[in-house]
């Protein structure tokens, strides 16, 4: 493990890991937790889509479309490719041919700045491999509401399950890297042009990517303050939590 890649082998993996594969040339990642005995359960949009929208990228952002055609399942999981929500496959299936990565916890700022490819590892600390696999378990069963790619996908979802965190305002991103990074790197683009116009390129380089290493660590999930522990059992009661009994929660632990 380093700061140039989190690539594993297989036979390193123990239960309860938060695992990821690159897709399409490294665009993005799909995440998902290690449960032992060659299985992942991991959360995905219906039949593999990430986002939804109906459109061509619908066809490009792309999570977890099985390995296997419909008319060839996977000797192990069946034939997945209508599924959607929380999901159990085997690891060959999760993978769908890429290269298997370890999500990290725990990590010094230095290190995560100096990952600059968010969804790779956050500053928060992992809870016990017991309480990681009975959230994921536990929602295997009874969901992980709706997928949302910007505040409710599958990296935040084995975020979840390694924490216990959410988020609690309904205003900003989930605790996904991924997420913070593009719409950090947005923002650097955007922005440090219109403010810095009279500056040289150079500068202007150099500003972009302050801002962009700024905007990724105030959004990680180890340093906000807009973050609480919910047992996953709340989390999936009939009414769920609203962001007014979030608030009183927050008053709660304070």
């Amino acid at each position: 493990m380093g700061v140039l890649s989190n690539m594993i082998q297989r036979d390193q993996l123990r239960p309860g890991d938060h695992i990821y594969s690159w897709r399409h040339a490294y665009l993005y990642a799909h995440h998902g937790i290690y449960v032992g005995e060659g299985k992942v359960i991991h959360f995905t949009r219906g039949a593999g889509q990430e986002i939804g929208t109906g459109t061509v990228l619908d066809r490009i952002i792309f999570s977890s479309s099985p390995s296997h055609s419909p008319d060839n399942p996977c000797p192990k999981c069946g034939d997945q490719s209508s599924l959607d929500g929380v999901m159990s496959s085997c690891i060959d299936c999760f993978l769908s041919g890429g290269d298997l990565y370890l999500f990290e916890y725990g990590v010094h700022v230095a290190f995560f700045i100096a990952k600059a490819r968010g969804g790779t590892c956050t500053l928060a600390a992992s809870d016990p491999r017991e309480d990681v696999l009975h959230r994921a378990f536990y929602l295997l069963q009874n969901g992980f509401g709706s997928y949302d790619i910007f505040k409710n996908n599958c990296e935040d979802f084995a975020i979840y399950c390694k924490t216990g965190l959410l988020v609690y305002t309904s205003i900003s991103v989930g605790r996904s890297g991924q997420a913070a990074s593009f719409l950090a790197a947005a923002s650097a683009v955007i922005s440090s042009p219109l403010r810095f116009l009279t500056t040289s390129f150079t500068g202007l380089g150099a500003v972009g990517c302050g801002m962009y290493c700024v905007s990724r660590l105030v959004s990680d999930i180890g340093i906000r303050r807009d973050v609480i522990k919910i047992p996953v059992e709340r989390l999936t009661a009939p009414r769920g939590l609203d962001e007014a009994e979030f608030a009183t929660e927050v008053v709660k632990t304070d």
